[in-house]
């Protein structure tokens, strides 16, 4: 057999069947087709293999060496497709709605508001990504997005939802030790944890080079996923987007620090295939996010 020649599925799948029943009977039973109809297939697979794959053993076969090695990469690539058809399934759901996010507003403001949209939509399977780059609605399978500026595509529905801003907090134990204290000697009872990219925004690095300059940096962080994690563990205070940490300042986990200002921070974009073209269920998340940010 050429090396670049692969067996039918229909001769692999009568082979795996026979191989793990060790019967060409019951085989034949659970493909619904008849034993001869088996034994053909493993006969024109041996001829394909040009080796043996069983002997006769009893009332049944077994598998040769050559089956055995057979028989393990028939199943590993049998697993491999039968998953990937159950994530193809997947797409196929009537109530599957594909929603891009940016990684921090979904951790922080969206997923702890998800309860109240799948009760109100009990039929919605929500796909959700933070793959950014995937904003392309309705080109390659996206419904929804949410992103920091129109991605100005024809036949789209965008409105601004949320404006967000950078808030200075602290978790509960730190922020009620500070309470007590001066501002100006705050940098002696804390230390400052810091995402990287505030260091030299435009908006936030006048707060590091005034507000903020006598802290010492206690760790600077690339992901605000992980600064979030670093300050309700009380590292420190930090400067992060209040829709970061909307549900943390709701469960009284955050506190935000009323001396030091608030900066104005990104505003954020809704992107959907403008009515009527979208489905019903598109429409009512659309709808229940614009609700969100109103």
């Amino acid at each position: 057999m050429s090396e670049h020649r692969i067996p039918s599925l229909k001769l692999l799948m009568g082979f795996e069947a026979a191989a793990r029943h060790g019967n060409f009977s019951r085989a034949a039973d659970e493909l619904n087709v008849t034993q001869s109809a088996i034994s053909h297939q493993v006969q024109l697979l041996e001829e394909q293999v040009k080796q043996p794959l069983f002997r006769r053993a009893g009332r049944g076969v077994e598998l040769t060496v050559a089956g055995e090695v057979l028989l393990r990469s028939v199943q590993r690539s049998m697993t491999t497709l039968r998953s990937g058809l159950g994530r193809i399934a997947t797409y196929l759901d009537p109530g599957l709605v594909v929603l891009v996010c940016p990684a921090p507003l979904l951790h922080g403001w969206l997923q702890p508001r998800l309860r109240d949209l799948e009760a109100q939509l009990p039929e919605l399977c929500l796909l959700l990504s933070v793959d950014e780059s995937a904003r392309f609605v309705d080109e390659i399978d996206v419904d929804i997005a949410i992103s920091d500026r129109p991605l100005l595509q024809p036949h789209l529905l965008e409105i601004p939802l949320l404006q967000d801003e950078w808030l200075l907090v602290a978790n509960t134990e730190l922020a009620e030790r500070l309470s007590g204290v001066p501002q100006a000697q705050h940098h002696l009872h804390a230390e400052l944890v810091c995402l990287e990219e505030s260091l030299t925004s435009d908006a936030t690095a006048p707060l590091f080079l005034e507000s903020l300059a006598r802290f010492r940096k206690r760790a600077i962080y690339d992901d605000a996923r992980l600064l979030l994690d670093a300050t309700l563990d009380g590292r420190g205070i930090a400067c992060l987007p209040r829709l970061l940490v909307d549900a943390s300042l709701a469960r009284g986990q955050l506190h935000v620090l009323p001396e030091y200002p608030r900066v104005p921070g990104t505003t954020w974009w809704l992107s959907g295939v403008a009515a009527p073209a979208r489905s019903e269920i598109v429409s009512q998340v659309f709808e229940w996010l614009r609700a969100q940010g109103a």
